[in-house]
This record gives C-alpha cells, sequence and structure tokens, in this order.
C-alpha cells in the first residue's frame, strides 16, 4: 500500500510533509479532488481522524495525523537518515527547532494571520500580544542565525523544513519588509531555503506584505483584503472555507506526484 496524505493542494502543513518525503527518498500520494470542508467531513475520512481535521497519512499500518508527526514518521522510514541529524544531541536540536517553530512561531503567526483572513474575530489586544510574542521569537531566531547557516548542523535538516513552513505564511501575507527587516538573519535564512534548500511554492519571493499602520476589524479586512485558501494554512483546525477565496499561491515545485498539501 502506498502512502497517501489527505489534505488540500495549497496547504502550508502539507509541504512539510511533502518536502520531508522527498528528502528521504519515500513516495507519498497526495489524494485527488480533496475539498477542504467536504472531504474531511465524510464517514470515511472520520474513521481516519474523528475530529475532522487534516492532514491524515494512511499507511500499511495504520492512519496517522498533526503534520509534524506526519513529517516525522515519513523522515523515519528512511534508515540513518541525516534530516534527523547524525548524533544524539543532533537528534534533541532538531527536536528543540521543531517545537520552537510550532509553539513560538506557528502559534502566534496564525493568532495574528485567522483574524486578518476573515477567519476569527479580531481582537487587538490579542494580535498585539500575537504580534509581541512573533517578535521575540523572531528575535531569538535571528540570533543564532547570525552565525548560523541552518538550524542544526551544516545541512538541511527536518527542523529547517518545518520552520521555513512555519514561516511561509508571514513572508507571504503578514510580515512587511519594514517588518522583516528587523530580523535580516531570519529573512536571509527563509529566502535561502526557499530558494534552494526547502524549495516550496514556487521558490520565488513574493512582494512583501502592504505596509498597515493599524489593524482593521474583521468586517473591514473582507472587504479590503483577498482572502487566501483555508486549505492554505489549515491543519489541525478545521477552518471553513472563504466565500469568494482568491487563489493567491504559485504552483509548487514540491510536487510528488500531484499537488501540495499540508
Amino acid at each position: 500500500m502506498a502512502l497517501v496524505l489527505h489534505a488540500g493542494s495549497r496547504n502550508k502543513n502539507a509541504y512539510k510533509v511533502l518536502i520531508a518525503a522527498k528528502y528521504s527518498d519515500v513516495r507519498v500520494k497526495l489524494v485527488e479532488n480533496f475539498d477542504m470542508g467536504v472531504s474531511n467531513k465524510t464517514p470515511e475520512f472520520l474513521k481516519m481522524n474523528p475530529m475532522g481535521k487534516v492532514p491524515v497519512l494512511e499507511t500499511p499500518d495504520g492512519h496517522i495525523y498533526e503534520s509534524n508527526a506526519i513529517a516525522r514518521y515519513v523522515t523515519r522510514l528512511k534508515e540513518n537518515n541525516p534530516l534527523y541529524g547524525c548524533s544524539l544531541i543532533e537528534y534533541a536540536h532538531i527536536e528543540q527547532w521543531i517545537d520552537f517553530a510550532s509553539l513560538e512561531i506557528d502559534n502566534n503567526m496564525l493568532c495574528w494571520f485567522y483574524p486578518r483572513a476573515g477567519y476569527a474575530v479580531y481582537l487587538p489586544a490579542i494580535e498585539e500580544a500575537a504580534i509581541a510574542g512573533l517578535k521575540r521569537a523572531l528575535e531569538a531566531l535571528n540570533t543564532y542565525l547570525a552565525s548560523n547557516t541552518f538550524l542544526v548542523g551544516n545541512t538541511v535538516t527536518l527542523a529547517d523544513i518545518i520552520m521555513t513552513c512555519n514561516l511561509y505564511i508571514g513572508f507571504k501575507y503578514l510580515m512587511t519588509k519594514k517588518f522583516t527587516s528587523e530580523f535580516p538573519h531570519v529573512e536571509r535564512y527563509y529566502w535561502a531555503m526557499t530558494e534552494s534548500g526547502v524549495p516550496i511554492s514556487s521558490a520565488k519571493k513574493t512582494a512583501p506584505a502592504k505596509e498597515s499602520t493599524k489593524a482593521k476589524p474583521e468586517s473591514e479586512t473582507k472587504k479590503e483584503q483577498p482572502k487566501p485558501k483555508a486549505e492554505e494554512h489549515a491543519e489541525e483546525e478545521e477552518v471553513p472555507k472563504p466565500k469568494n477565496p482568491l487563489d493567491l499561491l504559485p504552483p509548487s515545485k514540491m510536487l510528488l506526484d500531484e499537488p501540495k498539501s499540508t
């Protein structure tokens, strides 16, 4: 039985799995015609994950959900995979940065992004706290990257793959050039990964987010900002598909068999 990934084709969390699979020479097939909000509510899908959340990986030994867990599984399928380091301390540092990417980067990024995309109620205090938390995390990451090309060792690891995918939404939709100028080493790292080491999306630099001096309420955001498809960022959380969404993501170069997903 081939490994089958159930998720949409433009989800940054699917990129984690598909990129890790490509580096590991593991064949993962993306399920065809996945429709977020429909496919993940079918009886068949709910048997794989009763919560109705994506992504889910079908394996010969059962189903796996949560994107980081799936990426770890795929990486471990290759014996002595350099994506997991060459020593116990490297393995621990890879796990450390995966946790950092999830807890400090992704959590704050999504708290900032969801209200602006119209998927959550806009509350200024919540956004301010998310941005402040994200800045603290980026400052720490920037300091580390000032003297390091990769997160662990001298080559791409699973930590770099997950970190890059979690930074994607910020560089694509949220962080202006002025914002990222405070973290030049993070900016250098992200584009180096996407253009060579971890080519998510089309590996082309996108225009920075438009400058915004003050956050806008959800009602204004819906009128003035095009919404990305829910599948671009949804992972464990099921997010309703927005009305008339614009397909903002260019085709990905990291396709394995077909498109990619979370």
